[in-house]
């Protein structure tokens, strides 16, 4: 009798945004089974969510179904199911779909927006992670248009036209230029009644300066390049309070009828599920090679994950980090399976960018600099390549040729709108 087939390590991937969908397919070729779970059926590529935000890009444009991109690799199994819980002793994933058996996990939950201890402030200042999240924006600034040109009230349209963004890190800049070229160019001339162009957008920053990730000289330009867009940047503010009519600060009140929220991240529940050591972000401190320590099976990778680079540096949690992460985790997985060894997580640093409007963008590469219009070129050409696809890529590069043509954004459609009765009834 012939001895029975010694079945694959089972390697089960949690989330499938840029670390978890990488980590898949870097184990294409391993003698592995590999499950990616995730609570949508999609890979959202976040750093356009603002631009979804703002009417520039439909959600189709930036998202993809994961089991399309998989689709081709026959050791993965993509499972559309809700996590809630990690049974390390036992080996098992439990999920609402049931408890399910991994030999290798790979946690790449990533992050959600923080309040600092605030969580009622959420449903009066939404934060931008998810699809879900940038079109609820998106109805929020347009119906706020809309309601804007339905008043007689002076005081109620002026609170009805300012948008607050907190938060001057790079989804406050990016959101704050987008929310101007709205006002003062691509709705300009389509009310009768109110002038967009009035608007005001004001960016809170808690700290000294906006971009402070960025070289001071960048960090002064976008400021700069902000305020001649007509938003206004103000500094070392403090909110202190989110609510239906505005937000209170450490000195004063601004009375606005949409607040969004860029302030801070908090990393997924990732920590709680394996009772292991976290910063004060939640992120799950990690070992050199990305595993949790006491469970090296166990991996954590992306904004879920605490590393620090070479010097100690806290490496920070944008896409391309995820990715290197994602594709060390596969090959060190890869590696085990073959009865190799392999190396500790080393980062690289590919550089910094954060656009202003339609027509700048700064941009830190090494030791280079870019400003203005070569920074937004630079800027473009970069998220236009890790695009997932040539046809989203096309897509992409000719909705923002058009755009920045015409002054126009085709995403403009309201749907699904809260308190639309109540609209209706102030006409």
């Amino acid at each position: 009798m012939k001895a029975m087939a010694q079945e694959r390590p089972k390697v089960i991937i949690l989330g499938g945004g840029f670390g978890g969908l990488v980590a898949a397919k870097t184990l294409a070729r391993a003698p592995v089974d590999v499950t990616l779970i995730d609570r949508q059926n999609y890979h959202c590529f976040q750093p356009l969510l603002y631009q979804v935000a703002t009417a520039a890009l439909s959600p189709a444009e930036i998202a993809w179904p994961i089991r399309h991109i998989l689709r081709q690799q026959d050791n993965a199994t993509v499972l559309m199911a809700d996590v809630t819980g990690v049974d390390s002793a036992a080996r098992l994933v439990q999920t609402n779909a049931g408890p399910m058996p991994y030999d290798y996990l790979v946690i790449a939950t990533g992050a959600m927006h923080s309040y600092f201890g605030h969580d009622e402030w959420e449903p009066v200042a939404p934060g931008l992670k998810r699809i879900e999240d940038a079109t609820r924006i998106r109805r929020t600034i347009l119906v706020a248009f809309e309601r804007a040109e339905l008043t007689h009230d002076d005081a109620e349209r002026q609170r009805l036209l300012t948008f607050v963004i907190v938060g001057g890190g790079a989804t406050g800049v990016e959101m704050a230029g987008a929310i101007a070229d709205i006002a003062r160019q691509t709705l300009a001339n389509d009310f009768r009644r109110i002038d967009p162009r009035t608007s005001r957008i004001i960016l809170l920053e808690a700290g000294p300066r906006v971009l402070p990730t960025l070289p001071e000289d960048l960090s002064d330009y976008a400021a700069r390049a902000l305020t001649r867009m007509g938003v206004d940047v103000r500094t070392s503010t403090r909110v202190t309070n989110c609510h239906q009519g505005g937000v209170d600060l450490d000195h004063g009140r601004i009375d606005a009828g949409t607040i969004i929220w860029a302030a801070g991240v908090v990393a997924s529940p990732a920590a709680r599920w394996l009772d292991a050591k976290h910063d004060r972000a939640g992120r799950v401190i990690v070992r050199a090679d990305l595993s949790v320590p006491g469970h090296p099976d166990i991996f954590v990778i992306g904004d879920a994950a605490e590393v620090r680079d070479k010097v100690g540096q806290l490496v920070p949690g944008v896409a391309p980090a995820a990715k290197q992460m994602g594709v060390y985790v596969g090959r060190l997985i890869a590696a085990r399976v073959a009865g190799k060894s392999s190396p500790v997580f080393r980062y690289r640093h590919l550089g910094d960018l954060a656009t202003i409007g339609r027509r700048a963008a700064v941009v830190k590469f090494g030791r280079l600099h870019l400003k203005g219009f070569v920074g937004w070129l630079f800027w473009s050409v970069a998220h236009i390549y890790f695009l997932i696809g040539v046809k989203n890529r096309f897509i992409v590069a000719f909705t923002w040729l058009w755009d920045y043509i015409t002054f126009q954004r085709g995403a403009r459609l309201i749907t699904d709108v809260p308190g639309g009765d109540e609209a209706k009834a102030q006409s």
